[in-house]
């Protein structure tokens, strides 16, 4: 049973005549007539009492409307979802990323957020190891890392680039420095993140490179924890710059380089490649690529 069969059908109930049913469908009477026919002759059963005044449903033709109706009006409701999703007016986009990373893309949800109101954005918290798998199984539409994934299926788009630095207290002692070194921070207190992280380890080896103790005395589960603590002058801690950007801008923190450690960081937005990216993610991956910074790259 064809959807085009039960259309002409309701036009013909709804008009209560085939010539009206016809200039409604913009089809010939006879061919009207024709689909009635199959109709019947398909289900077997009478579907429409003809008179001279017109046609009125018979019991099988009115329980066929009433199927019909609500058939259509699926049918309807299906193609203007769809509209609504190619016109980036509703849909849902699922973002896979850690805590950190989550602090570089909010400019870009921001921005993606104001332009497409009707869009469900929604970003899982997920350890950066993991973003890749969760990408790749469909856990996650888009990911965001800051780092190369070994994963192959995965194209990146490099949307920023940051640096690391220590982070203290106004009131810090080193807070006045240009530039510190390796060296004149071992006798300092740091406060960490509890999540071992890519950057983590290198700065750990850096300090093992210099022979110099790296002393963490606390370790926080959240950036903005750590970012607490260092403000009331509990410790230091070596965060990327774009994460304290906020606070050294309002005077509350200040990031420092660190000699040694020239850890550049690429944040790149992953997806699956080849993929059917949802408009969604097709609008977010097209903003990044086109802020200036973007650079497109395969990933192994």
């Amino acid at each position: 049973m064809e959807l085009s069969y039960l259309e002409v059908f309701t036009a013909v109930v709804e008009e209560k005549h085939f010539s009206r049913a016809a200039t409604r469908l913009a089809r010939t009477q006879a061919a009207v007539s024709q689909t009635i026919k199959k109709l019947e002759s398909d289900l077997g059963a009478a579907l429409l009492d003809r008179n001279s005044k017109g046609v009125t449903p018979t019991q099988a033709g009115r329980l066929l409307y009433d199927y019909a109706r609500r058939l259509l009006d699926l049918r309807d409701e299906t193609l203007h979802a769809m509209h609504q999703l190619d016109a980036l007016t509703a849909g849902r986009l699922v973002i896979g990323a850690n805590e950190q990373t989550v602090t570089y893309i909010l400019p870009w949800l921001e921005r993606f957020i104001r332009a497409h109101p009707g869009v469900q954005v929604e970003v899982k918290r997920c350890r950066a190891s993991d973003v890749p798998s969760e990408v790749l199984r469909h856990g996650v539409e888009l990911g965001v890392i800051s780092f190369a994934p070994p994963e192959d299926g995965l194209r990146a788009v490099t949307i920023a680039t940051d640096a690391v630095a220590l982070v203290t207290a106004p009131e810090h002692p080193l807070a006045g420095r240009g530039e510190v070194s390796i060296r004149e921070l071992g006798q300092e207190v740091f406060i960490a993140h509890n999540i071992v992280s890519r950057y983590r380890l290198q700065v750990v080896e850096a300090f093992a490179r210099h022979r110099t103790p790296l002393r963490i005395a606390v370790e926080l589960p959240s950036i903005e924890a750590i970012k607490r603590m260092v403000e009331a002058g509990i410790g230091v801690s070596i965060l990327p710059r774009l994460c304290v950007a906020a606070e050294t801008t309002r005077g509350q923190l200040v990031a420092i380089p660190v000699r040694e450690m020239r850890l550049a960081r690429k944040l790149r937005v992953v997806y699956r490649q080849p993929a059917s990216l949802s408009r969604a993610a097709q609008a977010f991956v097209t903003l990044v690529r086109e802020s200036g910074t973007a650079d497109h790259e395969p990933c192994a």
